[in-house]
């Protein structure tokens, strides 16, 4: 389907144009990209406000959505909110997890998000008992994403203990294929569709043994495929590493392959200077989700130093505590401030950089997150005129965006030349709200 796009303004990374034609061809990418055009031509579709690429959302657990509010009731720590976690994991089928998924990749729509990574490890029934279709929670997902309109890239993930080599419990036998090449042999039936990748995950160093890592490396390195994992996201975590390996969890990582261009570490929160050295000497990701890193009181990773040692930034939702991918980009900033007490570490330029073009590329998606001839045409439009950006100054609108606007304020939302939000309705999902309602509450019954 071919169309034409007038953009009131748009980022064109690193500056903001006004009145921008973007042609669309068939094949859902843009074909050409006209500035200066004060009025719309009479055939292009109108988006008012500001435009920037489709939000890139790096790490997503979408079942983790379900326990929104519930697990902000009392006190605890990470540990406690896992309990939680787990209850609401051991009730999920392959159909209840559609329906939450459709639900929340909508939701993430309506927030400008085009398209997501799903670091999956709910893979079997409870007990550990394959489905028929041993892949049929991660189709689920597939399903989800493609009826939301959004892409995913499906990191289908290795967790296979408990903790550094002690069985699999009874919550986590359903994320457990035995061994990593029992996993790598159930995720390699994964197809990939226009809209869906297939990328691998480690959970973390303590529930992939060593001896199992280079496994789950050397599948993704051989599909060139992203890899992520969570790191050092609890000191907990980093001193149980230190006793059954001698080192930390980042040089673990790094003797048995998994660092590299095509990794991403989601959080990288307690780092020594050894292991930001090493992330970024090898080109490793960095994923920051601020929303869940506060919500969990799990600190502030070191983003300003992993990203001058060589490591690029990404963001994520993560557990879901808010949908909110300009929330995640001023959090990372504003963080940053109240831990060093100066301002001003990235500018809105940047922080818009780390929401698309580089969360795309560490999703697999290097085609997307910037508007120009040859790129996929994934939009969201950000309104200037709400009650929280009016009075916006146009030349200043990325500033607007990152520091003021919430995921209240996206107006439209463009994926492969489809609009899939209009006017802050979505277009394949009538009524999110209702459907998120409906499938929590199937969850928790």
């Amino acid at each position: 389907m071919q169309v034409t796009y007038w953009l009131e303004h748009a980022w064109l990374d690193p500056t903001v144009e006004p009145g921008v034609v973007v042609e669309v061809s068939d094949d859902g990418r843009i074909s050409a990209v006209r500035t200066g055009v004060e009025a719309p031509p009479p055939d292009a579709v109108v988006l008012r406000g500001f435009t920037v690429p489709g939000l890139a959302n790096t790490h997503s657990h979408a079942f983790h959505r379900a326990l929104r509010s519930t697990v902000q009731v009392g006190s605890g720590t990470f540990w406690t909110w896992r309990e939680i976690m787990y209850q609401v994991a051991s009730r999920l089928t392959p159909d209840s997890y559609y329906a939450l998924a459709r639900a929340v990749y909508a939701e993430m729509a309506l927030a400008g998000i085009t398209a997501v990574g799903e670091f999956h490890y709910v893979h079997h029934a409870p007990g550990g008992t394959p489905y028929d279709d041993p892949n049929a929670m991660g189709e689920a997902l597939i399903a989800a994403a493609a009826d939301a309109g959004i892409r995913i890239t499906l990191l289908d993930t290795a967790y296979l203990s408990s903790g550094f080599g002690a069985a699999p419990d009874r919550h986590q036998l359903r994320f457990s294929d035995g061994t990593a090449e029992a996993w790598a042999e159930r995720c390699s039936s994964l197809k990939e569709r226009t809209h869906a990748r297939i990328g691998a995950a480690v959970h973390s160093v303590r529930a992939v043994p060593a001896r199992e890592l280079a496994t789950v490396a050397q599948w993704a390195e051989a599909r060139r495929a992203p890899l992520h994992v969570h790191l050092s996201e609890q000191t907990a975590e980093n001193a149980a590493c230190l006793d059954a390996y001698g080192m930390t969890p980042t040089q673990l990582l790094a003797e048995h392959g998994v660092l590299g261009a095509r990794t991403t570490g989601v959080h990288n929160t307690h780092l020594t200077d050894g292991d930001i050295a090493l992330l970024g000497s090898t080109s490793t990701g960095t994923c920051m989700c601020p929303t869940t890193e506060r919500d969990l009181a799990d600190g502030i990773g070191p983003a300003p130093a992993l990203q001058r040692a060589g490591s690029p930034l990404s963001l994520g939702s993560d557990s879901h505590a808010v949908i909110d991918l300009l929330e995640e980009a001023r959090a990372m900033e504003l963080d940053e401030r109240l831990r060093t007490r100066t301002r001003g570490h990235w500018t809105a330029a940047a922080l818009l950089r780390a929401a698309t073009l580089d969360g795309h590329a560490a999703l697999g998606w290097g085609e997307a997150g910037r508007i120009e001839p040859g790129a996929l045409a994934d939009l969201a439009t950000i309104a200037l005129d709400s009650v929280r950006t009016a009075g916006a100054v146009a030349r200043l609108a990325a500033e607007t965006a990152v520091f003021a606007a919430t995921a209240a304020d996206v107006r439209h939302v463009v994926v492969g030349g489809r609009q899939v939000v209009r006017d802050g309705a979505h277009t394949l999902v009538p009524d999110v709200p209702s459907a998120l309602s409906k499938a929590m509450t199937t969850l928790r019954t």
